[in-house]
């Protein structure tokens, strides 16, 4: 768990991921191009390409609540969720405050 608190808060916006593919791959996908296209740079860390992957993808289980933890997005070093929270966020028009405030986009 320490290993996913430190990489989450190293960047504005941080992306678990999977780069294999399955659903989770395709709403790692979705999540991350919504960040681009939102003008935000997210680091994306593939636990499958990770030798502590697993042991990550256990953690970010527990604190999701939740199997598949992936994708699983940090924002300003918070715990956000998943692709489903993200999307909410970004219906509701919280999303872009959120990530002004975490200093990923100035607009």
């Amino acid at each position: 768990m320490d290993a996913v608190k430190e990489l989450a808060s190293q960047r504005a916006v941080v992306v678990f991921s999977k780069s294999s593919c399955s659903l989770s791959c395709c709403m790692s996908h979705t999540v991350t191009r919504l960040f681009i296209d939102l003008g935000v740079n997210p680091t994306v860390h593939e636990l499958d390409e990770n030798p502590r992957g697993k042991e990550m993808e256990r953690a970010l289980a527990k604190l999701l609540g939740r199997t598949p933890a992936i994708p699983a997005v940090y924002i300003g070093g918070k715990l956000v969720g998943s692709t489903d929270n993200i999307m909410s966020l970004h219906m509701s028009g919280n999303l872009i405050p959120m990530l002004r405030n975490a200093g990923a986009i100035w607009l």
